[in-house]
């Protein structure tokens, strides 16, 4: 009988066309999923926590797969290892039982999102968004409070209807943190919507930029209209860090 194997990665995307299976076999899915077809001698097929577009990075992705495999985990995870492009890395991999689901079981996750004031060095630019050095953080931090709790965020997101069947979202947390020129924002949610982070995050810096008032945040949050207003971040700063289970 195969098992279910959970395991979490991460990954730099920008060398890849995003998580989700594509028909030119460039995603992380396709890569993961191709490395496990010549452990297991099968096709195997992997269901991720959920998608991240082309250039966002991970951290803390989740899938499952079923296997069968009679070495334990730390052999397995050996195996699923080699081989793999230095873009991605099986952080873990465990047994869990086989009612457990990536996806559907998840209770919430986190994401963070780089933001760095002027230019940022060569080892630095592809996982941030430079932004100018005189970015108001005080508005952007009061702009942020609007979004914090449990709302409607159809008008931060690209939501077209065709993923879950609303768009309200408990947004647990959203905290603003300056180190230096980097500045990283933090959002925990018990989900996302299609680019909700990065919606959040290019409305946050048109504000910091005086393109938009801080109160302007909650208005477009209720009026539950996707707008011009609210521009969508680049995704090279964006990372998947942790993903919840009850």
């Amino acid at each position: 009988m195969p098992n279910r194997w959970k395991c979490v990665c991460a990954y730099d995307g920008a060398g890849f066309c995003g998580w989700q299976s594509q028909a030119g076999g460039t995603a992380v899915q396709d890569v993961i999923e191709a490395r496990l077809a010549g452990i297991f001698g099968r096709p195997i097929r992997i269901h991720g926590s959920g998608r991240t577009d082309a250039g966002v990075h991970a951290r803390g992705q989740v899938f499952h797969f079923d296997g069968a495999w009679r070495h334990g985990p730390g052999r397995l995870l050996a195996a699923v290892r080699h081989r793999l492009p230095a873009g991605i890395q099986i952080r873990s991999i465990r047994r869990v039982p086989d009612t457990f689901h990536a996806r559907f079981d998840a209770s919430g996750k986190v994401y963070s999102y780089d933001l760095f004031l002027g230019d940022a060095d060569p080892f630095t630019r592809p996982f941030c968004w430079q932004v100018s050095p005189d970015l108001d953080l005080a508005a952007l931090m009061r702009a942020a409070a609007a979004l914090r709790g449990r709302h409607d965020f159809r008008a931060f997101s690209a939501w077209n209807g065709a993923e879950r069947g609303d768009t309200v979202r408990d947004l647990r947390r959203l905290d603003v943190a300056r180190r230096g020129r980097r500045v990283r924002l933090t959002f925990e949610a018990d989900g996302f919507l299609y680019k909700m982070v990065r919606s959040m995050v290019g409305a946050l810096v048109s504000v910091g930029q005086g393109k938009l008032p801080p109160e302007k945040i909650g208005a477009l949050l209720g009026s539950r209209v996707r707008t011009p207003a609210v521009q969508t971040a680049p995704p090279q700063g964006l990372f998947l860090q942790r993903v919840f289970y009850a």
